[in-house]
């Protein structure tokens, strides 16, 4: 993995590699030709040799490429391209193989593609900067365009380095991060600063400045799995899952896995170990008993010990860090993003100790939740038809009801963000369990001044429409494979593992992984109230019934508790009277009636809390216009 970064007609402040230094400590190379300018710091995963260094150059010297990523199926590849081309390759790397087969085939390369990428090429007889991201969106692109100025990073915090950069903030953006703690979509905090979306092609023509973007055509499975019955499912999913995990472990640098103790990572792990059985794999997972018992959080170590013992694989046991709040502004600052959640965190903390035992590469359980149906909202869905016969005056009468409960307790805030949207439609109810504001009006009143045709809801409708033939659980999945999983959990495991120069495999994102989990009916991905069943039932074959079968825990920390403690200095410092009325974006009032409220126990705003915290912090490191103020 590596960090990427180009410009067209723009100046920097300053070398604009040393913004990406750390996503790739090994080399850092640059090409420039008139106002274009390609920089590239690699960190050595393939080939580690200068051969493979970056900007690389095609042989007949048309095409420059700048790639961050991996492509697992590569050697595949490169045997067709040297059978079909008589290509002769230079160097042992992905890159070049990327770059060839680019050469000699063009955007229809794409379709032979299982991987996780970003990558910019440019063509110097077509004069244009071609920009694309890999289906899923594993690999942050960012891109700035204003006028005729064009630049591109693998992070955001870059753009601040530009002479002419305009940080005008997106009121839509801030309206996302309040709702939903991250932004769904291309939509960042600023107006001039988007996410190419995943499965995304993006054109540049240089000595125009004309755009063209649209989905391309990626790795289609030829393999069909519709109409198997449950064993065939599961013996289907197991072999699928070997394959990709063994892809995965190529590298010529050592390779770790985190073991949180939870079904997918221990799951992983296993089957890792299965297929080499005399190696001792080192292992890494947060100690949790630190936050044991606070907020219903319950302790995962024993079981990522019991995994570690059952295996035989070395466990490394790493305490979190929760009253550093200097953590807290650093996790900000690196996420590029105000994302309200602490899980960044011990990511970042278990990519530190793995670079320390000389590890480059981690491979972990991301995504098997959203491909797999493996969260409780997924679990609400079957009530969802029983709501639509419920007579809107006893949904009102529930709600009112359900809003007296004091939201201390855990089952009862749950049971209110159950409810709050049934008298709401079910488009709206599905685009609800993402919502983290606990009611509706709540986002003018923090935001007087956001423009009322403001919708976070925008992009998931997009993403319902183009999906409105599936059943509500696939629209579920699709939902949470686009937005949550990319703009949240993807986009944090990144950012704090490159963070410490580590990169992050997801096995569970094989193109072929993803191809079967939708062909798999509904009654087998939850069945009689089981999430996960055909991915628990594959792991019968690998783990103790006590390490799978067990309740589900977070990655994060107590949240609402820190709120009262850890974070006070932070409150008392960011959302005061006297800084928010200087500001400008918020209202000094609504925060001081919702702090009131959460600390009483009346309600549960700890989310809201800590996302206002989250953009303050990042309003101090990143330089902004205000798009508030009249």
């Amino acid at each position: 993995m590596c960090g990427i970064i180009a410009s067209y007609n723009c100046k920097w402040e300053s070398d604009p590699l040393k913004t990406i230094s750390h996503r790739g400590p090994d080399n850092s190379s640059s090409f420039e030709a008139g106002s274009l300018y390609m920089g590239h710091s690699r960190l050595s995963i393939l080939d580690t040799s200068a051969a493979a260094n970056q900007p690389m150059i095609s042989k007949d010297a048309n095409y420059v490429l700048i790639y961050n990523g991996e492509i697992y199926n590569h050697i595949e590849i490169r045997e067709e391209l040297i059978n079909k081309y008589k290509v002769k390759f230079k160097t042992t790397s992905d890159t070049e193989t990327l770059l060839e087969g680019w050469s000699l085939e063009g955007e229809s390369f794409l379709k032979r593609l299982n991987g996780i990428f970003a990558f910019a090429i440019y063509s110097r007889k077509d004069d244009t900067l071609t920009l694309v991201r890999d289906i899923f969106g594993v690999k942050p692109l960012y891109i700035y365009q204003k006028n005729d100025q064009l630049a591109i990073s693998s992070e955001l915090k870059s753009f601040n380095q530009l002479e002419d950069f305009d940080g005008t903030i997106n009121p839509t953006g801030i309206a996302n991060y309040l709702t939903f703690l991250w932004s769904p979509g291309e939509t960042t905090m600023y107006r001039y600063v988007k996410k190419l979306l995943p499965g995304r092609l993006m054109e540049f023509k240089t000595s125009q400045g004309l755009t063209n973007e649209y989905q391309y055509k990626h790795y289609e499975s030829c393999h069909s799995y519709k109409g198997k019955n449950e064993e065939e499912y599961i013996n289907i999913t197991d072999k699928i899952l070997n394959d990709a995990i063994k892809r995965q472990m190529l590298s010529d640098v050592p390779i770790g896995f985190f073991l949180s103790g939870g079904l997918d990572s221990s799951l992983i792990v296993a089957i890792a170990k299965k297929q080499n059985p005399n190696k001792r794999f080192q292992c890494f997972t947060i100690d949790t008993s630190t936050v044991d018992g606070r907020e219903g959080f319950t302790n995962d170590l024993p079981y990522a010990r019991k995994v570690s013992e059952v295996l035989d694989v070395e466990l490394n046991e790493i305490k979190p860090i929760i009253n550093d709040l200097s953590c807290f502004d650093q996790m900000i600052f690196a996420l590029d993003e105000p994302q309200a959640d602490l899980a960044p965190l011990n990511v970042r903390l278990i990519a530190k100790e793995a670079k320390r035992h000389g590890i480059k590469v981690l491979i972990g359980g991301t995504a098997g939740d959203d491909l797999f149906s493996g969260y409780r909202r997924h679990l609400a869905i079957k009530f969802e038809k029983t709501i639509d016969c419920f007579p809107r005056f006893s949904i009102k009468l529930i709600q009112l009801l359900v809003s007296i409960l004091p939201s201390k307790k855990p089952f009862y805030r749950r049971l209110k963000k159950l409810t709050r949207d049934w008298d709401k439609n079910t488009i709206e109810r599905l685009l609800g369990y993402f919502n983290w504001l606990p009611r509706e009006d709540l986002l003018y009143e923090l935001i007087p001044k956001l423009p009322r045709n403001t919708s976070p809801y925008s992009y998931g409708l997009e993403i319902i429409g183009k999906n409105k033939d599936k059943s509500l659980l696939k629209q579920m999945l699709k939902l949470e494979q686009t937005t949550f999983l990319v703009d949240h959990n993807l986009n944090y495991t990144d950012k704090l593992s490159m963070l410490e120069g580590v990169e992050v495999r997801v096995p569970f994102l094989d193109y072929e992984i993803s191809a079967l989990a939708e062909q798999i009916p509904d009654s087998l991905l939850i069945k009689n109230g089981e999430t996960k069943y055909i991915l628990k039932k594959v792991a019968e074959r690998y783990l103790p019934k006590e390490v799978i079968y067990r309740s589900k825990t977070g990655f994060g920390a107590p949240v609402r508790d820190m709120i009262d403690s850890e974070f006070k200095p932070y409150i008392d410092k960011y959302l005061n009277h006297e800084f928010i009325n200087k500001q400008s974006i918020f209202s000094s009032e609504s925060i001081r009636s919702i702090l009131d409220l959460h600390r009483s126990g009346k309600e549960d705003y700890g989310y809201t809390i800590l996302s206002l915290l989250a953009i303050q912090t990042w309003l101090q490191q990143f330089e902004w216009k205000n798009s508030f103020k009249s």
